[in-house]
């Protein structure tokens, strides 16, 4: 998938998690979370979709925050888990699921990334998200200033704008928009962000 697809993965299986769980998430940190894999796109030497997409490997890492904050890092943990177990095993050319216990690839669906079927899913999740967002004032709450809005400056710098300069492959024309309207989102809080902590100094 692209990054509007996990994003919007992210924040939908966050948002249904906590809600379950009777627990407040944090929005900017559900962003992240879901993007998080595709730190890889930025370390030379990591094949993408490799050891960093291992749900074995971020179970691993959230473990510790599992035993400290229980019920409350489950929202994260799904947003994460999400970006591998769904969203790039079910498009593409697989991902190492089982690294580091194996470096075999593995794939569901087959679909590939650029077909109208993905691009279709994409928008799909891509709205209901925005819906959601905008129905339960989660998208007002990125614009008010709060530290935590520049974590959404580690998806802009890894998959949005990178995915423009063919880095690791071009967005499709279709998915432009829904992209631009993250980015637009995501710059915008961060702006409001430094401005406010400009102010303070």
């Amino acid at each position: 998938m692209f990054a509007v697809g996990h994003l919007a993965l992210g924040y939908l299986s966050g948002k249904i998690s906590s809600k379950l769980l009777n627990v407040n998430a944090n929005i900017p940190l559900l962003f992240l979370a879901s993007t998080l894999p595709d730190i890889d796109l930025l370390i030379p030497s990591l094949e993408h979709r490799g050891p960093t997409h291992s749900p074995i490997v971020f179970c691993a890492l959230l473990l510790p925050a599992i035993i400290i904050h229980k019920k409350r890092a489950i929202p994260y943990f799904l947003a994460l888990a999400q970006h591998s177990l769904i969203g790039d095993y079910l498009t593409g050319e697989g991902v190492q699921m089982l690294w580091p216990l194996t470096s075999r690839w593995y794939s569901g669906t087959g679909i590939c990334i650029k077909s109208l079927t993905n691009v279709s899913l994409e928008w799909i999740l891509f709205l209901t998200c925005l819906t959601i967002m905008l129905k339960t004032k989660d998208a007002w709450t990125l614009f008010q200033p709060h530290p935590s809005n520049l974590l959404l400056s580690i998806p802009v710098f890894t998959v949005l704008l990178p995915t423009f300069f063919h880095f690791p492959l071009s967005v499709p024309y279709a998915l432009i928009i829904p992209h631009l309207t993250y980015l637009a989102i995501f710059i915008l809080s961060i702006l409001i962000d430094m401005k406010t902590i400009l102010m303070r100094t």
